[in-house]
């Protein structure tokens, strides 16, 4: 999971570049004494050997501004500011990298091991390593309970690895505005309600469009023998009962499917309906039946056995909207934008609040020749803003 900072050079901030290193080393060598995993090294995908290792962590030098960069984000290219491959992270748990521009910008990269974290883990650890390095004290600590409430179990034979893709990748942005945003909750919403249609939300209105004009592109009802999915990540910290707080550090979230029919035109309406009820399936009684674990672990080499074999295919959506994506102040302000990068995986699709007032970014990622004619749909173009 990455995630890349982009800081502006502050006028008001007198440190140099070797400064501001000494600044981000120091101050995440104290806040690994809070998120201690963290500094330890996965082992055989089964437990973290809290053996005090420690975080890698590159410095680079960008021979350009970093104006030039955030202009005009390319995931591609912001795969330059982590410090190694996606697919070659190996035991570590967390890798950083910190690149400083000839303006004396700065960029914040890190990448934590989904093993042993999940996105809203992610942004407790970035910002609580900023808290630290602006000397404050006054944070919830990380609660590492993910054994207590789901206690540990043979995982035998499950691979968690299928859908990477090492080559073929090919990973673009695409910008939607609030307003196309809005004319598609007005094309897709429920009129069931008489005077008072029922609108659906922005990431389950793009999620379904982007997900039909998917499946049209690549022609996938000429493919009867295959069954095509929509999952979406969802975190379950406010639906177990009672609710967890957000600090709670680990993989505490899960997926809800959807397998929209395919016969005939489809319709975006039914599939927004079929999400919002597998949603809402996950709650304080779906957590309970997931932590007795059998029957969730069963069903997950079932979807991997029929991945691996060609007969599933599989669309995921996450969505990092309304995250606390760009308040980590590190003692020079907060940043301009943050950025993720070109994933391993095929066919996700990640969500991000666009810095203009009440637009989404979604990083789409696809093999290359699906993207070829993703990117031709005419429907998809009529509601990309750049």
């Amino acid at each position: 999971m990455p995630i890349i900072l982009f800081y502006p050079n502050n006028p008001d901030s007198d440190l140099d570049n070797e400064q501001k290193s000494a600044h981000l080393k120091n101050s995440l060598s104290e806040c690994l004494t809070k998120f201690y995993p963290m500094a330890g090294r996965v082992v055989n995908h089964d437990f973290v050997d809290c053996s005090d290792a420690g975080v890698p962590y590159v410095e680079a030098r960008a021979h350009c501004k970093l104006s030039e960069v955030v202009a005009n984000p390319v995931p591609k290219e912001f795969n330059k500011f982590l410090p190694c491959d996606l697919d070659d992270v190996r035991d570590l748990p967390v890798v950083v990298q910190v690149t400083f521009f000839e303006c004396r910008g700065v960029a914040v990269a890190a990448c934590l091991s989904h093993l042993v974290a999940d996105a809203m883990s992610l942004f407790t650890f970035i910002n609580g390593w900023a808290t630290t390095a602006h000397g404050e004290s006054d944070v919830p600590l990380p609660q590492f309970v993910g054994a207590e409430l789901f206690p540990p179990m043979d995982i035998t034979g499950f691979m968690g690895d299928v859908g990477i893709v090492k080559d073929n990748i090919v990973t673009k942005r695409f910008v939607f505005s609030a307003s196309k945003i809005e004319a598609l909750r007005d094309k897709f919403s429920d009129n069931t309600f008489g005077e008072f249609p029922r609108r659906p939300s922005r990431i389950e209105t793009l999620s379904a469009f982007i997900w039909v004009r998917f499946m049209t592109a690549i022609k996938a009802q000429d493919e009867p023998n295959k069954i095509f999915s929509l999952l979406h990540a969802v975190n379950l910290r406010p639906r177990t009962d009672p609710p967890l707080p957000d600090h709670f550090f680990g993989n505490f979230f899960r997926l809800a499917i959807v397998v929209p029919s395919l016969d005939g035109e489809i319709n975006c309406q039914a599939i927004i309906s079929q999400m919002r009820s597998e949603i809402k399936k996950i709650n304080g009684d779906y957590v309970k039946k997931l932590r007795k674990g059998a029957s969730h672990l069963s069903l997950m080499k079932d979807r991997e056995e029929k991945v691996t074999k060609g007969g599933l295919i599989s669309f995921s959506f996450t969505s990092l909207c309304r995250f606390p994506l760009c308040v980590a102040d590190f003692g020079w302000g907060k940043p301009l934008r943050a950025g993720s990068a070109s994933l391993t995986f095929k066919n996700v699709v990640a969500f991000m609040d666009a810095p203009t007032e009440g637009g989404i970014e979604a990083w789409i990622n696809l093999k290359k020749e699906d993207m070829e004619k993703f990117e031709m749909d005419k429907e998809f173009l009529g509601f990309v803003s750049t």
